[in-house]
């Protein structure tokens, strides 16, 4: 259990340190936390608004924060280049992450195609009914991604470092409030990237 939580520690240690530079990056973070823990509590209550607030608050809000605002540039704080960090970053690095949210968009267009998709559901009655297919499908992806790059980080590394991975997936929301809850306020005071790394740094 020791070695689980050690191992977790570094996995969350690194994606801050490594990702998480920009006060604009960790305020939007700091929105998709909070959007990914009311899509928690629906999934107990409507599975399909779950998965609408999980992918079109809380996943949008976040990857934006990664494309558009964190520096891609030579990492002085941390010596590493960009290419280095997505090279070694164990979960969803940009191009794997270009891929997942490709598969996103395409599901509505899928199913506006072919409601059936292939005859493997009942065809949506309406709008109401096509929206709550999207959402389900949105979940299936959310569930089919998470499930993918798990168990694929246990057979090209080991079952602790997926697992490990799965965990710090699940309670990234809790970590990245207690991470990230004064980021805005930094940001309104005009601190565009958080002076901690240039301190480690130094």
């Amino acid at each position: 259990m020791n070695s689980f939580l050690e191992a977790l520690a570094v996995q969350r240690q690194d994606d801050h340190r490594y990702y998480h530079h920009s006060r604009i990056n960790q305020s939007l973070h700091l929105v998709s936390a909070v959007s990914f823990l009311a899509a928690y509590a629906l999934l107990f209550i409507d599975p399909v608004a779950a998965a609408h607030v999980g992918w079109l608050v809380a996943m949008t809000t976040r990857q934006a924060g990664h494309f558009f605002f964190e520096p891609k540039g030579f990492d002085h704080i941390n010596n590493a280049t960009h290419e280095y960090k997505e090279q070694i970053k164990v979960g969803y690095n940009l191009n794997r992450k270009v891929v997942l949210l490709a598969v996103w968009v395409l599901a509505p267009v899928a199913l506006y195609a072919d409601p059936s998709l292939l005859g493997l559901i009942e065809p949506a009655a309406g709008v109401r009914g096509f929206v709550d297919d999207v959402g389900l499908a949105w979940l299936a992806l959310g569930v089919g991604g998470l499930l993918f790059r798990t168990l694929h980080l246990m057979l090209i590394r080991d079952a602790q470092t997926g697992l490990v991975w799965c965990a710090k997936i699940l309670t990234d929301p809790f970590n990245d409030i207690r991470l990230y809850h004064r980021s805005p306020l930094h940001l309104l005071r005009g601190e565009t990237i958080d002076p901690a790394f240039f301190r480690r740094a130094g």
